[in-house]
């Protein structure tokens, strides 16, 4: 597959990140929403940008109550509907490979809520958006603004890589951004129910397995 020319954006703020890769893409571009702080962030940024941007987000099934309700406050504020990709239900889970899949092999179970169901939200866009930033982990050290990802072949776009919690903050503070309530309890980062708890930085998600991404991002 050949692989698309990249603009530098790595001199760019967010907002003109954005602006750039809506310009070179809209409307075969989507954002990839967590329902995480910095998914609000750039739902705010981006719709005063594309009031017609896309979104879309991975309903695993087993998202916290919180999540669910920031999901519909967010749309409720901003009059959008985001699109919903979701992976096999726990029953049917169960049946093929057994209960609590997420203790015993939680690579398979995120291969099969969230790995596959991107592969389908990816699949009528050029380029998608995530809110990946380098102080998050060290796996993410070297996340680029824009960049073209080899692994689903079509761009990404990370215009908060380079941002640190306090700019996420302030940024939330200064626009009266909703966000997940969960982050004011200990959450930095916020999974699925089975596999999130409270801890600093990422620590709390997948505790004491070794594991450290999802496999969304490579």
């Amino acid at each position: 597959m050949a692989i698309a020319a990249t603009f530098d954006v790595e001199h760019l703020d967010a907002e003109d990140v954005l602006a750039h890769v809506v310009e070179r893409f809209h409307p075969r571009l989507s954002v990839a929403c967590s329902f995480q702080k910095e998914a609000s962030v750039i739902m705010d940024m981006l719709l005063k940008i594309e009031p017609e941007a896309r979104f879309f987000t991975l309903d695993t099934g087993v998202l916290f109550p919180e999540t669910y309700a920031t999901w519909r406050k967010a749309e409720e504020r901003y009059g959008i509907k985001v699109d919903v990709y979701q992976g096999m239900s726990l029953a049917r889970q169960a049946d093929l490979h057994g209960d609590e899949l997420w203790a015993r092999d939680p690579d398979a179970c995120c291969g099969i809520r969230k790995v596959a169901p991107l592969d389908e939200a990816l699949a009528d866009v050029d380029c998608w958006i995530s809110g990946l930033r380098r102080d998050q982990s060290p796996t993410r050290a070297n996340t680029p603004k824009l960049h073209w990802d080899e692994k689903h072949g079509l761009h990404k776009a990370n215009p908060l890589a380079d941002w640190s919690e306090k700019d996420v903050w302030t940024y939330i503070a200064e626009h009266d951004v909703p966000y997940n309530p969960l982050h004011d309890q200990g959450y930095p980062s916020i999974g699925c129910t089975y596999c999130t708890l409270a801890g600093d930085g990422r620590d709390g998600r997948w505790a004491g397995t070794g594991k450290t991404e999802c496999g969304l991002h490579g």
